[in-house]
């Protein structure tokens, strides 16, 4: 870890504690892979890391207020989302590419950080602010150039002018995340998660052109 990290107190850590606070989150994110959010406790977090409650608590006010540390580092990571519609064609044959790949790596994005996600999204759902605020960053990373898309699309006559950007692109980032969110829960209806790209990706091709995927 680089750059000034502080302790609740204030004090800067040193490069001891720096280690020693990246082991604590490093610890804090493989629980969550494997244990309910709210069965997750300092002392297990503390032990899986080889230190003490006393010691967590110089880094962080609780374990609410390290799983942020984590979902605003993840928030950051989904700036490369962009990149998988920022500046890509939706003409001819790139358009299925172009919905391929987002939909690939919208999905993978989601399994990398699933863990963590599912906190993010229980808490926006009870209302608070500060997970909602980093969901939406994650979700805003897609929807806005879906939105910019839509909208190229529109001044080139080449989509339905009548359709709200900002709602096609809301609709269709609810849909990806909800497939995301969801990718377990395929298996019990008899759908591979390997086959979920061929089958969403024409429908997010279809969203953003208003037209079938040309084969």
């Amino acid at each position: 870890m680089t750059g000034q990290v502080r302790t609740v107190d204030g004090r800067v850590a040193g490069r001891r504690g720096q280690e020693t606070r990246q082991k604590l989150l490093d610890c804090l994110r493989e629980m969550l892979s494997t244990s309910p959010y709210r069965d997750v406790k300092v002392i297990d977090v503390a032990r899986m890391a080889g230190t003490s409650p006393a010691t967590f608590y110089q880094y962080f006010p609780d374990v609410e207020g390290a799983v942020l540390e984590i979902a605003e580092e993840m928030a950051k990571d989904a700036d490369t989302l962009k990149e998988l519609v920022a500046g890509k064609s939706w003409a001819g044959k790139s358009g299925p590419t172009t919905s391929e790949e987002l939909v690939d790596g919208f999905l993978a994005f989601w399994r990398k950080n699933d863990a963590i996600l599912r906190v993010v999204t229980l808490g926006a759902a009870e209302g608070d602010k500060r997970f909602f605020k980093i969901r939406m960053t994650v979700l805003n990373s897609v929807a806005k150039p879906l939105a910019e898309a839509v909208r190229e699309l529109q001044a080139k006559g080449q989509a339905d002018k009548t359709l709200d950007p900002n709602a096609v692109a809301g609709a269709l980032v609810s849909l990806l995340a909800s497939a995301a969110e969801h990718q377990k829960a395929f298996t019990s209806w008899g759908v591979k998660v390997k086959d979920l790209k061929p089958n969403l990706a024409p429908l997010v091709y279809l969203g953003v052109t208003g037209k079938k995927a040309p084969k």
